[in-house]
């Protein structure tokens, strides 16, 4: 059976627990872009070897200003909050042009977590501002865009660590050696979901 390609933004929130866990982990680094470019290489690689994964998992840090901290939770409706092309009489989240929806959504994989809608931009949040999801992260949409584009199977799961406000930077730091156990024990019942 094919592995899943685990996908993570940093090694922070992993701490490498997943790799202890025997996942190997593709670490895009922050935001859209990086998390888009990076995981098109590695599917295109997988693909020339002959190796392309069963599902892409996201793995990842987020807050929230309704679900609480110390919550894992699962993400399977994606959309961007930062994309606002008003200007030119596009409704705010849709991509001009792009034949995807402005809101991307997969079947439930971990069905035993809450299955909730994850905001993506490029920003940390820290101050109040419109959120159009029930989390908000930095890179959760691209990756689902990407697995679209190259229909490969896709799967969310982010621990909230923080509430998305002016002490998320502080929250964030303090949980991440919570959040990279906890993605750890989900990536280890993995099997049990597939």
């Amino acid at each position: 059976m094919l592995k899943p390609l685990i996908v993570m933004a940093l090694p922070q929130e992993s701490r490498g627990q997943l790799e202890g866990a025997g996942a190997a982990v593709l670490y895009t680094g922050v935001g859209k872009v990086n998390a888009a470019a990076s995981l098109a290489r590695r599917l295109a690689e997988l693909r020339c070897s002959g190796m392309a994964p069963a599902r892409v998992v996201n793995l990842g840090t987020a807050g929230s200003r309704s679900v609480p901290a110390h919550t894992l939770v699962a993400c399977n409706r994606f959309s961007q909050r930062d994309m606002d092309v008003s200007g030119l009489g596009f409704v705010r989240g849709v991509t001009p042009f792009d034949p995807a929806p402005a809101v991307l959504e997969f079947p439930p994989v971990f069905t035993h977590l809450p299955q909730l809608a994850c905001s993506t931009a490029d920003s940390f949040a820290t101050h109040l501002h419109e959120i159009d999801g029930d989390v908000v992260d930095m890179e959760a949409f691209a990756l689902a865009r990407v697995c679209v584009s190259e229909r490969v199977p896709f799967a969310c799961a982010k621990y909230v660590t923080d509430g998305a406000d002016s002490d998320s930077a502080t929250h964030w730091e303090a949980a991440l050696e919570v959040a990279a156990r906890s993605f750890a024990a989900l990536y280890a019942s993995l099997g049990e979901t597939e």
